[in-house]
């Protein structure tokens, strides 16, 4: 099986395409902050690092610590129900532009965060 080009992008070319989608839709890059620290359990100090070092996202992944409720992110993302991708890296990276895509349409933090913090 081939890998996915994605998964040796540097996370660090596709922060400020979120960000830049986020700040279009009126909202701020502390959202993405808060999405980001609840799914991948980095502080924002080690999102800072992977984006500095140009860590890709199969690096990235690798040295999270998936929240717990991230198995409760459903729905479509890029044509595909995130909740059937079946490999676990791509679901990981679909997890995260789901996540931005709930704040870009003003879902509420705390639907976002599936009930928690």
């Amino acid at each position: 099986m081939t890998e996915h080009r994605i998964f040796g992008m540097p996370v660090a070319v596709v922060y400020p395409l979120y960000l830049a989608k986020l700040i279009r839709k009126g909202h701020t890059e502390e959202e993405l902050r808060v999405v980001t620290r609840w799914l991948t359990g980095f502080t924002d100090a080690e999102i800072d690092e992977h984006l500095s070092r140009e860590s890709t996202f199969a690096d990235f992944f690798a040295a999270a610590k998936l929240h717990d409720n991230a198995s409760q992110i459903t729905g479509v993302i890029c044509g595909l129900r995130v909740e059937n991708i079946e490999d676990p890296l791509m679901q990981k990276i679909r997890y995260l532009d789901k996540l931005v895509d709930e704040v870009a349409n003003g879902k509420k933090m705390t639907s976002i965060l599936r009930g928690s913090n």
